[in-house]
């Protein structure tokens, strides 16, 4: 991101992360600083403090699941062994963090990432 000031230009990055432990504990958070590595150091504090536990059935989610987060939301269904993950970019992401094996996705409403791997909502 770029911001104009009197001075000049002032260059900032911003990082988003997603840790998780690959046996159902996830979380994602945002970092900005004026360099790529500080930035996703601090992304990767605030994913550490935003942590959800996930329930598993196996190496799925136990029923499907509709999560929202400002504009954008997720339908998580189950999906038998072998299926694979069928997920898209950020969704993706937070789906493997957590250790879920075998699901299908559907990424509805907005398109920013920042709000399709948003937090789910309790269900």
């Amino acid at each position: 991101m770029t911001k104009v000031v009197k001075g000049g230009k002032n260059l900032s990055f911003s990082a988003l992360v997603v840790v998780g432990d690959g046996h159902g504990i996830v979380g994602f958070g945002v970092g900005k600083a004026r360099e790529v590595p500080s930035a996703i150091k601090k992304g990767i504090e605030a994913a550490k403090k935003s942590l959800i536990r996930v329930p598993l059935v196996g190496t799925t989610v136990p029923h499907v699941v509709t999560g929202r987060y400002g504009a954008g939301s997720v339908l998580l269904k189950p999906a038998p062994e072998g299926t694979g993950i069928i997920a898209g970019g950020a969704v993706r992401a937070v789906v493997e963090s957590a250790g879920i094996q075998n699901v299908v996705t559907k990424s509805l409403g907005s398109a920013n990432p920042h709000t399709s791997c948003g937090r789910p909502s309790r269900g």
